[in-house]
């Protein structure tokens, strides 16, 4: 067992004068230094979506579906507006990303939405199952995709990297049967399910597309929860519902640094509440960001200037926490007198 314990005095660890700390901002694109800026001749740019709902509505590329299922959803929905009000509110953080990720696969923009009927976009969540994120990855298949699960981290809940996993997953299992919605059945069910549920059709000379496949209840209406928050954000006033505004236009910056910090201190930092560092930043599962040689930080654009200048002066130990592996004889006691607790 690995335990993770506060000691009574900072432990400095024997740290070398890290570099500052490299912020990025998405979408990443090449910058030319500041005198070519200046003497470029820029382009006319095209008028952006009027906000973040429109671009994904003009971009909506899965099949459409009607009937019951669908009509349940949409009243399902519309009867609990605090409900939707709270999965957008937490949709401004991660949405914009997204989008932008899923356009630059060439992908239906609805894929954006996948996320609100996986997780209503909460982040810390964690099925019956032990799914975990916003993409709801299983821990198999996290580990497949190459989404690391360890002491110190659960790159499950990463945004970035599950975003671009889960991306990977759905462009695989749409390669895999040629079909949006068989690849969205796919992703809930497995793919192997869904093969054989294709492959039972074949065999009785029934039709193989989703309507027709056999499939648990909670596949079932898979599609139809997508399909009812397609129709709402299309359209949110046909259902009583109101959409806060988002933006079209990123959320959140990178800031890359090699140095172990706390989680708490990292927040100070960034001179933002503890809870909003750690809804963007939710995959650690210790009070200290460690357990890699490069640690990627999610900022609001607006306060990642003010941490990296803040990290760069900062004098004082950055790390107050360490993990103590028991050994035979340990005894609890043992270890709180040792460090102080």
């Amino acid at each position: 067992a690995t335990e993770s314990v506060r000691a009574s005095e900072p432990i400095a660890a024997a740290e070398r004068p890290a570099p500052p700390p490299e912020i990025v901002l998405l979408p990443k694109l090449p910058v030319p230094p500041f005198d070519a800026i200046v003497a470029a001749e820029l382009e006319p740019l095209a008028d952006p979506a009027t906000d973040l709902w429109s671009r994904i509505v003009a971009g909506y590329g899965v099949p459409e579906i009607e009937g019951p299922l669908v009509e349940k959803w949409e009243q399902w929905y519309s009867e609990r507006p605090d409900y939707v009000g709270r999965m957008v509110d937490r949709s401004r953080r991660y949405l914009y990303h997204i989008v932008t990720e899923v356009q630059a696969r060439h992908m239906p923009l609805d894929i954006a939405l996948l996320p609100m009927v996986e997780s209503a976009f909460n982040p810390g969540a964690l099925s019956v199952s032990r799914a975990s994120g916003i993409w709801q990855f299983m821990p198999a298949t996290g580990k497949h995709f190459g989404l690391a699960q360890n002491f110190w981290f659960d790159s499950r809940r990463d945004v970035i990297a599950a975003t671009d996993k889960a991306l990977d997953y759905l462009e695989k299992l749409y390669a895999d049967f040629g079909d949006w919605q068989l690849a969205l059945a796919a992703y809930n069910w497995g793919e192997g399910n869904v093969a054989k549920a294709i492959a039972r059709n074949q065999a009785r000379g029934l039709p193989t597309d989703y309507e027709n496949l056999a499939m648990p209840d909670e596949t079932r209406n898979y599609l139809p929860k997508l399909q009812a928050i397609k129709n709402i954000v299309r359209d949110p006033e046909k259902y009583g519902l109101a959409l806060a505004d988002l933006p079209d236009a990123p959320y959140f910056a990178v800031v890359k640094t090699s140095r172990k910090i706390d989680i708490q201190i990292a927040a100070d930092l960034a001179e933002m509440p503890l809870e909003e560092f750690m809804a963007l930043n939710p995959q650690h599962n210790r009070p200290v960001i460690a357990g890699a040689d490069e640690h990627t930080i999610l900022l609001p654009i607006d306060r990642a200037e003010v941490f990296a200048a803040k990290l760069a002066l900062h004098d004082q130990p950055l790390v107050s926490w360490q993990a103590y592996r028991l050994r035979n004889g340990d005894t609890l006691p043992q270890i709180a007198a040792k460090y102080g607790l």
